[in-house]
């Protein structure tokens, strides 16, 4: 995609702060992929690697309406950088922990609630902040850019993660996070001016967030889409717990192959970004969002649960991943033309709290299932033909099971709460 040198200059704001944010969800997120490989090593549980995310989102369900209202009353740079530094604290505990050998588990836990409750401020001002800074005309272009820049961090991500944890350790990657916090930091300090809409700044917090609720009931396409998200999620996130005890147990697997596999989701949805950038609108982007997502969860699961070599995960993951940012952009142009930009900190709060709520749930039952349900049975009855034929034997043959399991309940999720989108239509101003 290229831009000319006027649309350079309307966007530079948003270039800015896209680019450099980008930059520091790469640390970020070399850095949770570390602490994943860290967790695993001393725990061997789906579960306990699962929970580090869990403890991140269940600030994000809990807090997010008040958030959402807090952004909408207060200005939208202070908050974001307030949240960037509290959450580099977290990380410098971290890193001192580690250091002095006093690093556990439950340090983890409670520093990850900590972060994730800073995200869960930040998150719906970046979301404004976006509006704000950007002509509505580049809606669709600015969000493939942000999907592409997402898919790239996933890309990059799990790969740099290996390779520096193997080769620098700990110690280092979170050396590199907190280098690149800095520049996101000063970048948005000193570079990008963002306009303030203070029509409601004087509210109390809770009148702020009641409203949110309120647009939401009176709005049902975006409730309805929200609702359908919030099943795809459950899905999802079941599957993101079940994939390290899928392919790190595996004797094709391991931290390497769980690297190359999980970037793999990256490179589609590189791709998906770039589609979605250059596709033109289309008649129905409901309906966009609904058969993508009913794709994905339908085909990527069932290719992991019955396949036994690396190549095959990659294809998975890409299946179930290149529609993803389609989607994504036809779900941020509808929720941008339809909430108000003077509402949108407290609804996309809203969103958060509705849309997200169950990927924590999801993180729990895929780790718990593995553990707990689906390789003790696979120990027990694993040397039966049928299920060392479809599953495999030993260790990660129950989170084989789990995969088909996720493959049937993301088929019918799709299918049944997608019924209810088919009611609504969507017509752009």
């Amino acid at each position: 995609m290229k831009l000319k040198k006027n649309e350079l200059f309307e966007l530079r704001d948003f270039l800015i702060l896209w680019s450099t944010q980008s930059i520091s969800q790469l640390g970020s997120s070399i850095t949770g992929f570390a602490l994943t490989l860290w967790l695993y090593e001393k725990t061997g549980s789906s579960l306990g690697t699962a929970a580090l995310t869990i403890c991140s989102y269940a600030p994000y369900v809990l807090m997010s309406i008040f958030a959402g209202a807090l952004t909408d009353r207060f200005n939208k740079k202070k908050i974001m950088l307030g949240c960037d530094v509290f959450a580099a604290m977290c990380t410098i505990i971290v890193f001192v922990l580690f250091r002095t050998n006093r690093l556990m588990v439950w340090h983890l836990y409670i520093l990850n609630a900590v972060s994730g409750l800073m995200n869960t401020v930040q998150q719906p001002a970046s979301e404004v902040a976006m509006t704000l800074i950007m002509p509505e005309k580049y809606y669709q272009t600015t969000s493939g850019l942000r999907s592409l820049s997402s898919s790239l961090v996933s890309i990059l991500n799990p790969l740099v993660a290996t390779a520096l944890y193997a080769l620098i350790g700990l110690n280092g990657v979170i050396a590199i996070d907190l280098g690149s916090f800095f520049v996101a930091f000063a970048a948005l300090l000193f570079f990008i001016k963002i306009p303030e809409n203070n029509s409601n700044r004087r509210e109390r917090v809770l009148v702020l967030a009641k409203e949110g609720l309120v647009f939401l009931k009176e709005t049902p396409i975006i409730r309805a889409l929200i609702l359908f998200m919030a099943g795809v999620n459950l899905v999802a996130s079941a599957f993101d717990a079940t994939l390290p005890g899928y392919v790190l147990p595996n004797p094709k697997g391991g931290s390497f192959i769980l690297g190359i596999v999980t970037s793999c989701s990256g490179i589609a949805t590189v791709i998906g970004s770039l589609i979605a950038s250059a596709l033109p609108k289309p008649k129905d982007r409901v309906k966009v969002v609904y058969l993508t997502m009913l794709f994905s969860l339908s085909t990527e699961n069932f290719l992991l649960a019955f396949s036994r070599e690396p190549v095959l995960w990659c294809i998975g993951q890409i299946i179930g991943w290149i529609l993803v940012p389609i989607m994504s952009a036809n779900m941020d142009v509808i929720l941008r033309t339809t909430i108000p930009v003077e509402l949108q900190g407290r609804v996309y709060a809203c969103r958060n709290t509705l849309q997200f709520f169950t990927i924590p749930i999801g993180l729990f039952l895929g780790g718990f299932m593995v553990d707990n349900v689906c390789e003790p049975f696979m120990r027990m009855y694993g040397d039966l033909p049928v299920l060392k034929t479809l599953f495999g034997t030993g260790k990660g043959s129950g989170a084989a099971i789990m995969m088909l399991i996720l493959g049937v309940s993301g088929s019918f999720t799709c299918i049944i709460t997608g019924k209810n989108l088919k009611k609504y239509q969507y017509s752009e101003k």
